[in-house]
C-alpha cells in the first residue's frame, strides 16, 4: 500500500510539472470565424486608448500610388493572417489583395474609428459596389450598373447624377438602424455625431473630399502593370470585403503607434489565438513619430506583435520611400517587420 501511494504520489508531481508544457504544445484555439458584436465592441473599447491629435481630418487618402506595391506584397506574404492598417480607405484595397482572416485598424483620432463605423454600415447594407458607391456619395443608384461594370464606370455614373437629399436622410437612418438596432453598439453622443459629421462630408464634398486626389482618382488608379486593384474594382473585392465586414473581423482601434496600449494589447489578443501579422500599413505615420521622439517605442511595440519572416511593413512617403527629396508626391515601400524590429527591446 505504501509503495502504491508513493508511486501516485510521484505520478501527482510529474503530472504537475509536465502540465504547463503539454498545454504549450496545444495547438492554439486560432482566430474565430466571426466575433459577435458584444465581442467587437469589446475589442473595440478594450484595446484603445484616448482620443488623440493629428492636424486633419484625413477623411480619405492623398497617395495615389499606393497600388503599386501590391504585386510584391502579395509575393512576399501570401493570404490569410491578419492584416494591420491606420487611416481611412486604402487600407480596404490592400485587405482585397491579402484577403485576411481578420484586420484591424489603428488611429490616434476616434474620429476615424467613427469613419470606419460608417464603413462597416454601409458595406453591410449594399448588395453590391453600384449601392456602395451610390450610398456613400448619398445619390440615386444609376439603373445601367451591372456586376461587371469597372469602377471608372460606376464613378461615372454615379456623378453624373446630384446628391439629395432624400437619398442623404435615408441612408444615414439606416447606417444608425445598422450600427445601433441590428448590431446594438453603445453608440451614442460625440461617437454617433462623429459618424453623422463623416457621413455629412462625403454628402457635401462629393468625389472631392480632396481637391486631389478625388475619391474617383484612388479608385481608378491602378498598380505599376496598368491593372486597377483598388477595392471597388471588381465585385469579388468588395463581397470579400462586405464578408468580413458583416462578420465583425474589421474592427477599428483608438490608438497612438507610440503608445503603451493598442498596438501591445491587439498583439496579445493575436498571440493567445496562434495569429500572425501578414502586413502593417503606416502610410507616413513614421515621419511624425521620428518628430515627436516615439519611433523606438513604436518599434518596441511592433517588436512585440507576433512576426513571421514574411510580415511586411507598408509604408508611405515624400519621394523615394524616404522622408523628402526624389519625385513629387508619396511613393509606397515595403519593408521587413521582423528584421527593422529586431533589435527593438521591450519598455
Amino acid at each position: 500500500m505504501r509503495a502504491r501511494a508513493n508511486l501516485i504520489a510521484i505520478a501527482v508531481v510529474v503530472a504537475a510539472v509536465l502540465a504547463p508544457a503539454l498545454r504549450a504544445q496545444q495547438p492554439a484555439a486560432g482566430l474565430p470565424a466571426r466575433l459577435t458584436d458584444a465581442e467587437f465592441w469589446a475589442f473595440f473599447t478594450g484595446n484603445s486608448e484616448p482620443n488623440g491629435y493629428f492636424r486633419s481630418d484625413n477623411l480619405t487618402s492623398n497617395e495615389l500610388l499606393y497600388q503599386h506595391v501590391i504585386g510584391d506584397l502579395v509575393a512576399r506574404t501570401g493570404e490569410g493572417n491578419v492584416y494591420l492598417g491606420v487611416g481611412p480607405e486604402q487600407n480596404y484595397t490592400y485587405m482585397a489583395a491579402l484577403k485576411p482572416k481578420m484586420a484591424v485598424i489603428f488611429d490616434v483620432r476616434r474620429g476615424n474609428a467613427m469613419l470606419q463605423l460608417m464603413y462597416k454600415a454601409l458595406f453591410e447594407i449594399a448588395a453590391d459596389r453600384a449601392d456602395f458607391v451610390a450610398m456613400l456619395f448619398a445619390r440615386p443608384r444609376p439603373p445601367s450598373l451591372t456586376a461587371s461594370s469597372s469602377a471608372a464606370a460606376i464613378f461615372d455614373a454615379v456623378g453624373a447624377l446630384p446628391a439629395t437629399e432624400a437619398v442623404y436622410k435615408k441612408t444615414l437612418a439606416a447606417i444608425h438602424l445598422r450600427l445601433i438596432d441590428t448590431h446594438k453598439f453603445p453608440i451614442g453622443g460625440e461617437d454617433l455625431a462623429g459618424v453623422d459629421y463623416v457621413y455629412q462630408s462625403f454628402y457635401t464634398s462629393g468625389f472631392a473630399l480632396r481637391s486631389s486626389p478625388t475619391y474617383a482618382d484612388l479608385m481608378t488608379a491602378t498598380d505599376q502593370r496598368g491593372v486597377n486593384r483598388s477595392y471597388l474594382a471588381t465585385e469579388a473585392n468588395f463581397a470579400f470585403l462586405k464578408d468580413l465586414q458583416t462578420r465583425n473581423l474589421v474592427i477599428p482601434v483608438v490608438g497612438d503607434f507610440g503608445g503603451r496600449t493598442a498596438i501591445r494589447s491587439v498583439g496579445a489578443w493575436l498571440k493567445a489565438r496562434g495569429a500572425s501579422v501578414a502586413a502593417f500599413y503606416l502610410s507616413n505615420v513614421e515621419q511624425y513619430l521620428v518628430q515627436d521622439g516615439k519611433w523606438d517605442a513604436f518599434c518596441r511595440n511592433v517588436a512585440a506583435l507576433p512576426l513571421t519572416p514574411a510580415s511586411t511593413f507598408i509604408r508611405s512617403a515624400a519621394g523615394r520611400g524616404g522622408f523628402g527629396g526624389g519625385r513629387p508626391g508619396f511613393v509606397s515601400s515595403l519593408g521587413k517587420m521582423a528584421e527593422e524590429t529586431r533589435n527593438c527591446g521591450g519598455y
